[in-house]
């Protein structure tokens, strides 16, 4: 079946997905750079002796593990900005790196003298500090938090995210690139609520229902439609499922809304309401 193609950008676009801010990722053109320069090394070893050749390619391996690290501590980094509560990363990744950067040079150095080599694994490891700095070293925001609620809080966003995977391997088995748009941007809806609950687990009570309980309804909704519009384009069922993800989003919305506000809602009136639409569709699963 032939499909119009369309985005938010083309003529007569109804999509009303806000335009999302593009973000700098975290591992910038530094962290790559770390990447390419220790195959100087290794390339250089192949001119000289054997000596040379193991030097070399033992500061190659070094400074490419500094490399690794340096990438995972700036994600780590980023993470725990991103968050109001947060742990410290378990491995000070960074400050690792500092100092494998600094070992990796001085083996290279290591022939001319031990002098040499210390000088070479000083600068290397300050140099390193001080573009990249170091980890987290402490807790932020955890004194009201225990590790039993963020434990919580982790699983229940890990198992919220599962539920939207499902979502979109089932609706893609439909064909249909508009409806996996539209999964997509329910995804894009929702994860806020998840990144609200992993900023303050103690939130998590007052969301485990959207986490848990919702977005299995929706998971089964869409498997159980996929199914059925894959044998055959019903028009029907399609706008019954889309209007489901219209009433999902906007309830998600509402509560992220409330969540950041600090206002307790009557949330039992919110989950009877979805409950009452899931019995509609026939898809409440078990409590």
């Amino acid at each position: 079946m032939s499909q119009r193609f369309g985005g938010r950008y083309s003529p007569g676009s109804q999509s009303s997905t806000p335009a999302r801010i593009a973000r700098p990722h975290p591992v910038g053109a530094r962290v790559n750079l770390l990447f390419v320069l220790p195959f100087v090394f290794a390339l250089r070893g192949f001119f000289q002796d054997a000596t040379g050749l193991a030097l070399n390619l033992a500061a190659f391996a070094v400074l490419m593990l500094a490399a690794w690290l340096t990438r995972e501590g700036v994600l780590a980094q980023a993470a725990y900005d991103a968050r109001q509560i947060a742990r410290r990363p378990a491995i000070p990744r960074k400050i690792f790196a500092s100092i494998l950067t600094g070992l990796g040079l001085a083996v290279v150095a290591l022939p001319d003298s031990i002098l040499s080599a210390g000088i070479f694994a000083a600068l290397g490891a300050a140099l390193h500090f001080v573009a990249f700095g170091p980890d987290p070293l402490q807790d932020k925001g955890m004194e009201e938090v225990d590790s039993f609620q963020t434990e919580r809080a982790t699983q229940a966003v890990a198992q919220a995210e599962k539920y939207l995977i499902e979502m979109h391997d089932a609706i893609k088995r439909s064909g249909d690139r508009g409806l996996l748009r539209r999964v997509e941007r329910f995804a894009d809806t929702t994860r806020p609520l998840f990144r609200a609950v992993e900023n303050d687990p103690r939130q998590l009570n007052s969301a485990r229902r959207y986490l848990g309980l919702y977005l299995m309804g929706a998971r089964d909704a869409t498997v159980k439609f996929a199914d059925l519009y894959a044998k055959g384009a019903d028009s029907t069922a399609r706008v019954d499922y889309e209007a489901l993800l219209d009433d999902l989003e906007t309830r998600f919305t509402l509560r992220r809304e409330a969540l950041l506000d600090g206002k307790r809602v009557d949330l039992d009136i919110e989950i009877e309401v979805l409950r009452e639409r899931l019995e509609r569709e026939g898809l409440r699963p078990q409590d």
